[in-house]
């Protein structure tokens, strides 16, 4: 490019001053018809655009920070909850557990007593059969000696009041 201090290029065949002329003269005409407000009054919109823009997102990060607090203290109170639940169900199985098992021995000291008492029952019951059979027996022994010696002494009063007294001794 040639220096603009010389001769050659303020001559006005020289085209390179046209080229030069016709660039001031488009700059000028750019700037009377308001072309740099223009631009600047799009790129203040774009901006002001853009920034609207960042604060509705810092705006919008703002609420679901609030709601990831939210939601994690809504968490954190929920597990809580379930841990107390689980700490009450846990206290109540072990109450129901220790009721069960007081029931379980109570029915089982009640059930052993009333077999006890059964077994007692039986045994007195079977004692009292087998001095029953044991008094039969020992009568009908004693009314067949008694009988044979009869048999043989016919009238004999000791005897006679022997035998009396076994039926009401017996019995």
């Amino acid at each position: 490019m040639p220096h603009f201090f010389e001769a050659y290029f303020w001559n006005i065949s020289n085209p390179e001053l046209w080229v030069g002329i016709g660039l001031v003269l488009f700059f000028v005409i750019l700037v009377v018809a308001g072309v740099p407000r223009l631009v600047a009054g799009q790129l203040d919109a774009k901006a002001s655009k853009i920034q609207s823009e960042l604060d509705e997102a810092a705006r919008l990060r703002a609420e679901a920070e609030a709601l990831l607090a939210q939601i994690r203290a809504e968490k954190a109170e929920a597990e809580a909850q379930s841990k107390a639940m689980l700490a009450a169900a846990e206290a109540d199985a072990r109450i129901m557990e220790a009721e069960a098992k007081a029931k379980l021995e109570e029915s089982l000291a009640r059930r052993q007593a009333m077999a006890e008492r059964r077994i007692a029952s039986a045994e007195a019951q079977a004692a009292a059969d087998v001095k029953a059979a044991a008094a039969d027996v020992a009568a009908q022994a004693a009314q067949t000696i008694l009988a044979a010696r009869a048999a043989v002494a016919k009238t004999d009063p000791q005897l006679d009041a022997a035998i009396a007294q076994i039926g009401t001794r017996l019995n």
